[in-house]
């Protein structure tokens, strides 16, 4: 089993349901448990007039490949309503493999670590709620140089549900 990090976003319909319905299925997931799932962070909106995002970080250890996965979870979020209409758009549910492992991977469908993970303050927090503090990333950077280059600005962690 290997040890994977999903990002999780959604600002549409609800999204702090969106996120605890997301957990529910990622511990559904065959050859999968879900180890942990962050608290919820709240921030605005890379693109300006799109609702407030609500963010978290799931925990899995699984055997599933990563192509298998990319596929398990894109079949999550189509559960739950995901359109892809705009790139960056407005979504009910975004799942994103994070960190799978100690791999990189430079697939056409798949890049991990997770592309522009170092400027991603809303993943990078709730990250360092489940990750180990001395976590390092395949490509040689570990968690608390990327932490101590991405200030907590824009970020309100909230309250537990």
């Amino acid at each position: 089993m290997e040890r994977i990090y999903i990002g999780m976003g959604s600002n549409l319909a609800d999204p702090a349901e969106q996120l605890r319905s997301a957990a529910l299925a990622l511990a559904r997931l065959p050859q999968t448990e879900l180890v942990g799932v962050s608290g919820f962070y709240q921030s605005d909106s890379l693109l300006p007039g799109q609702p407030r995002y609500t963010n978290a970080v799931a925990a899995l250890d699984s055997h599933l490949a990563p192509l298998e996965l990319l596929d398990a979870l894109q079949a999550i979020e189509n559960g739950q309503g995901r359109q892809r209409l705009e790139r960056w758009g407005p979504r009910t549910l975004d799942l994103d493999i994070v960190l799978f492992g100690d791999r990189l991977i430079d697939e056409p469908r798949l890049k991990v670590p997770h592309y522009h993970l170092q400027e991603r303050a809303f993943v990078l927090y709730p990250l360092a709620e489940l990750a180990p503090a001395d976590l390092r990333l395949a490509d040689g950077r570990t968690l608390t140089e990327l932490l101590a280059a991405c200030p907590f600005v824009g970020l309100e962690r909230l309250p537990a549900a």
